[in-house]
């Protein structure tokens, strides 16, 4: 019976949970979980049946961290940090939305991951859907993207930092981010990426802060002592924000940040 095809209208909808579930197989790999040997350790009539089982458990503990898995190894921490110290800077404590910030941070991080995506789908999942190579290739394939993609972005002082932490002699420690595990690479470029999203949100800060400062000392000026500055000084800064097209400069600058046109 020939194997049913996906329609290709279809795939970006297959594609985006596939996505979410590579970083975890690449953990469980670095982990030393193969699936393939829980299952063939089963032995008896019903080794196939037990081994699926256990596949399905697997997929289901992995769908569980997915989200997290998606935070670790994207572009999405930095953008949603800067999101956040951004609001703050304004002084808005609920506009925008939680969810909108998520929104676009989410569809930031697509566009910013968008070769690496679809690098891991035609050279890793696609050929193992298509049982063209093994699961252990097709794993190996789909992570060696996110790992590129990671290395262009750590600091070597964070991933020397971690290796050291390992408490393995100098001689074996990875020289280059290419060459380290992922229990090394991800925290290190985690650390990177808080680093330069607070580095960012510092420079963001700066106009809004020059804002507050104006505002405070004309209504010291003027005697207003009892005037709050920050409710005076926020229509100011929703203003300049507008006038300056504000979300599109931000939007640009993280793209940009990571290589982008």
């Amino acid at each position: 019976m020939p194997r049913p095809r996906i329609p290709s209208k279809t795939l970006p909808a297959v594609l985006l949970p596939a996505l979410l579930l590579m970083p975890a197989a690449a953990s469980a790999q670095a982990l030393g979980l193969d699936l393939g040997s829980l299952a063939g350790a089963v032995s008896g009539d019903g080794a196939s049946l037990s081994g699926r089982i256990i596949q399905g458990i697997v997929v289901l503990t992995v769908l569980s961290v997915a989200p997290g898995l998606l935070i670790m190894v994207t572009s999405f921490t930095r953008i949603i940090v800067v999101l956040s110290l951004l609001r703050s800077a304004l002084g808005l404590q609920q506009s925008p939305p939680n969810m909108v910030l998520l929104s676009l941070a989410m569809f930031l991080t697509f566009h910013i991951m968008g070769p690496v995506f679809d690098s891991a789908w035609q050279e890793g999942l696609r050929p193992m859907l298509n049982e063209q190579v093994t699961q252990e290739q097709g794993i190996e394939r789909m992570v060696e993207p996110f790992r590129s993609f990671m290395a262009t972005q750590v600091r070597d002082k964070d991933l020397s930092a971690f290796a050291s932490f390992s408490g393995k002699p100098e001689a074996e420690r990875p020289q280059s981010a290419d060459k380290a595990e992922l229990r090394l690479l991800v925290p290190a470029f985690l650390l990177s990426e808080l680093r330069r999203a607070f580095e960012i949100g510092f420079l963001v800060f700066l106009p809004f802060l020059v804002i507050d400062m104006v505002v405070a000392a004309v209504l010291m000026a003027m005697g207003m002592m009892m005037l709050p500055p920050a409710m005076i000084a926020l229509p100011f800064k929703i203003i300049f924000f507008v006038l300056t097209d504000g979300w599109f400069l931000i939007a640009g600058s993280l793209i940009r940040s990571y290589g982008g046109a």
